[in-house]
């Protein structure tokens, strides 16, 4: 199908239409930059723990992450989301079949990362498939269920961040998937208000709420109680646990990314902390990482990479 043809993202939020004229590789580099600085301010400070040469690269795979999500979350009506979403992948292989029709800048920016990184089309293409299932499913009957959503919602992006970096063996991209759903699992349960408040959606396994006497009417009005909090403590040993499945990554890959990697995992860990010192109550109020913490461990990082820069 020709560019003209397209519907090219009519509906989308305004930000995101794609320019009548082809931006070049600095304006739409300067686009991510902008976006990835101004949407989500852990990115961009984790960014800054990475090599410079790869810090372009790393802005152009989350704009494409970024929009893709809004795509399938801020569209509120599901069949024009399912729409955009499809139209969003056409755009992504065009990016890989004729990059030079690309005229939206995360297209643009990302077919010179694609080419530089030497990456496959396969994670992009997966990261599709969670958000479209967001538009029809949101149960899971069992943990398996949502760990195997995590395979398409969250262990994509870390096999991006590992071949950004020059990282293709599957011994390195198993561990990346622990640490990747175990972050996911991590929002999972310290989101559970907001995600069926704003999104209607439990991620919580029906399984395990039947096993601790939680009902959906129980999440769905904010009600603690003893299962409830049984049930998170059970949830959240399971996520540490796969943490630590996937802690010996950092220890197979550079020393720069080693550290944005073990920040990561340390803030998801410290998700897991807060969660333990709320008495696992996830459901009244959203457990929060002080400032303070944040603080400690983006300092430990800052030390970490002045040590390494230093050498």
């Amino acid at each position: 199908m020709s560019t003209m043809n397209r519907v090219r993202l009519a509906g989308a939020p305004t930000e995101y239409l794609e320019p009548a004229v082809r931006p070049s590789l600095e304006e739409a580099q300067a686009y991510c930059k902008h976006l990835a600085e101004t949407h989500y301010e852990n990115f961009h400070v984790a960014t800054w723990f990475l090599p410079a040469r790869l810090r372009s690269h790393f802005q152009s795979i989350y704009c494409y992450c970024r929009i893709a999500d809004d795509l399938g979350d801020e569209v509120k009506d599901r069949e024009l989301a399912l729409i955009l979403l499809d139209e969003w992948q056409l755009m992504l292989d065009e990016c890989y079949d004729a990059p030079e029709q690309s005229r939206h800048p995360v297209f643009v920016a990302l077919a010179e990362t694609i080419r530089t990184c030497d990456i496959p089309r396969e994670p992009f293409r997966d990261l599709l498939i969670s958000f479209r299932l967001d538009q029809s499913k949101s149960r899971f009957t069992t943990l398996d269920e949502v760990v195997d959503y995590s395979r398409s919602s969250a262990n994509p992006v870390g096999r991006l961040v590992l071949y950004a970096c020059g990282y293709r063996d599957a011994e390195r991209q198993a561990l990346s998937d622990k640490t990747c759903t175990a972050l996911q699992l991590a929002n999972f349960w310290q989101d559970v208000s907001q995600d069926i408040r704003e999104r209607g959606r439990i991620y919580i396994p029906l399984d395990w709420m039947a096993r601790y006497g939680v009902t959906e009417a129980d999440v769905k009005e904010g009600r603690d109680s003893p299962g409830y909090r049984s049930m998170m403590a059970g949830l959240v040993t399971y996520t540490r646990e796969m943490f630590a499945e996937g802690a010996r990554l950092p220890e197979t890959v550079d020393r720069e990314l080693a550290l944005t990697l073990r920040l990561f995992t340390k803030g998801g860990v410290a998700i897991l902390d807060a969660m333990e010192r709320d008495g696992f109550d996830t459901i009244a109020k959203r457990p929060i990482v002080s400032k303070g913490k944040k603080i400690a461990l983006l300092l430990g990082a800052l030390t970490d990479k002045l040590g390494v820069t230093g050498r």
